[in-house]
């Protein structure tokens, strides 16, 4: 009896990626990041516009760029939360050494609002500096940052958003947006061949020109449709 079953693939076809035009990629990039500053000067610009919410707010969510502050509003926006309305300000610092600049910054207001913020691991130590010098609280271990709002992610929130999405699926958001075959030749290159996809991953999304950015609504938008969003994100907008 003839078998039914297709031959199988080869690498080369398991690994063909969408064929793509460079108009179409650039589109996708720029939906990705529609709302957002970008440019040299994105960091500066997009804190200052955070800070034009700041005066009005009832909550300050502190995180540490702009691919962070993209993935909570849009974590926000997929639950179904309207944080303009709820007046909650989510403001890209410039990095976690720059928070207690920012929080001198805030003055008193800092004692009239609710403050919040997420960080990464490598810069949980230097978040609880800055809230313990700035008289926000004195927390001396994860467990007492989380009771005054502010969580931790593991390595960071691309690490996490990656894990909660899985290897197969982060990949096919890849292919969807063009950029596998790039993706396939960091995992080709000699300093990053066998290692762990995630890491590659995570790699991957670090460098070229605001991939971080443009893959955190991605990311963020796979993970709350799975229900999957990863801990410290899912927290944080609990707590807001």
């Amino acid at each position: 009896m003839a078998s039914d079953a297709r031959p199988a693939r080869t690498p080369a076809q398991r690994d063909r990626t969408t064929s793509m035009d460079a108009a179409t990629r650039r589109e996708l990039a720029r939906r990705a990041l529609d709302g957002y500053v970008t440019g040299p000067a994105a960091p500066v610009r997009a804190t200052a516009n955070a800070m034009t919410r700041v005066d009005n707010a009832l909550t300050v969510v502190l995180v540490e760029g702009i691919s962070d502050q993209i993935a909570v509003e849009t974590a926000a926006t997929c639950r179904g939360r309207d944080l303009d309305a709820e007046r909650v300000a989510v403001v890209p610092i410039g990095g976690a050494h720059a928070i207690g600049r920012f929080l001198a910054t805030l003055g008193p207001l800092a004692t009239r609002v609710r403050l919040a913020g997420l960080c990464d691991r490598h810069e949980e130590e230097v978040f609880r500096r800055g809230l313990t010098a700035s008289h926000v609280g004195a927390p001396r271990t994860r467990a007492d940052l989380e009771r005054l709002g502010f969580y931790v992610c593991v390595e960071d929130l691309e690490d996490e958003l990656i894990r909660a999405v899985g290897a197969a699926r982060v990949e096919a958001l890849f292919d969807s947006q063009g950029d596998l075959g790039s993706f396939r030749t960091l995992q080709n290159q000699p300093a990053w061949r066998g290692r762990r996809p995630e890491a590659q991953m995570r790699r991957f999304l670090g460098s070229g020109s605001h991939r971080k950015s443009r893959y955190a609504r991605l990311l963020v938008e796979t993970a709350v449709g799975r229900d999957v969003l990863p801990r410290p994100l899912a927290a944080l907008l609990t707590a807001i």
